[in-house]
């Protein structure tokens, strides 16, 4: 029989490699969580289609420089609730038409006005998509909805409003923007008919979300040149592969 002292002498160890790893794991998980590692980067190809969200964050943009870094597609914001809209969205939309490069226009989701009154200003700004990619609906939290949640009917009710408006106007459904938890919560099985574009910054999308989907953000911590606002870094994106970024068209392009 192994006597007291050796018995002890082995717990310590075992203890002591535990703490180490525990450490380990510790450390790694919070230099992720502070995006001071990027996981995801690992997990995006060369050959992905790579596209960018932007807003007057970003200041002006450089359509061609955007495209010599390697976007491929654009997502504008354009509106936000029922009244706001994005004081640098007519220029980069316009400097996309331009420069020939694939764009939507987003509207950032309300919980504090009517659904249709949104659609009302998304359509006023953009008017006529035509050959543009699908209009999309940026659903997430804001403000202090995280620790005061809207309820999840009304949300529904004002977002479905929403949607029927920009589908009865553009003749498409319009492309979800959320992340997985928000997805669970509020709009699962409600709104599955609907392109996704879903937001996972940490881990890859296919570890939290395991429907189907048609953009992945990635990351919100891009570097890329051809940009001048007040924000250095960009949201990224990436197309599925098992897409073709003409299925973002409106018109099918």
């Amino acid at each position: 029989m192994e006597s007291r002292k050796k018995k002890t002498y082995k717990m310590i160890i075992f203890l002591t490699v535990t703490a180490c790893v525990l450490a380990v794991f510790a450390s790694a998980f919070l230099m992720v969580r502070n995006k001071k590692v990027m996981i995801n980067d690992w997990f995006v190809k060369e050959e992905n289609v790579i596209g960018a969200d932007i807003s007057a964050y970003q200041g002006e943009a450089d359509m061609e420089t955007l495209k010599k870094e390697g976007i491929s597609f654009l997502y504008i914001k354009a509106t936000e609730g029922s009244s706001y809209q994005d004081p640098q969205f007519p220029v980069s939309w316009q400097s996309s038409l331009k420069a020939d490069m694939p764009a939507g226009a987003y509207h950032f989701f309300s919980y504090d006005s009517p659904g249709l009154s949104q659609a009302e200003n998304y359509i006023k700004t953009v008017g006529d998509l035509s050959g543009r990619l699908l209009p999309a609906v940026d659903v997430e939290y804001y403000g202090d909805k995280q620790k005061n949640p809207p309820v999840k009917e009304e949300v529904r009710r004002e977002l479905q409003a929403f949607l029927d408006a920009l589908e009865e106007e553009y003749g498409v459904k319009a492309m979800i923007y959320t992340r997985p938890d928000i997805y669970n919560t509020y709009l699962k099985g409600s709104f599955d008919e609907y392109p996704k574009w879903i937001s996972s910054l940490y881990v890859p999308i296919r570890w939290v979300y395991k429907e189907d989907w048609h953009l992945w953000q990635y990351t919100d911590r891009g570097r890329r040149e051809g940009y001048s606002g007040e924000q250095k870094y960009i949201d990224l994106d990436v197309l599925n592969s098992r897409k073709q970024l003409s299925d973002l068209y409106v018109n099918g392009e």
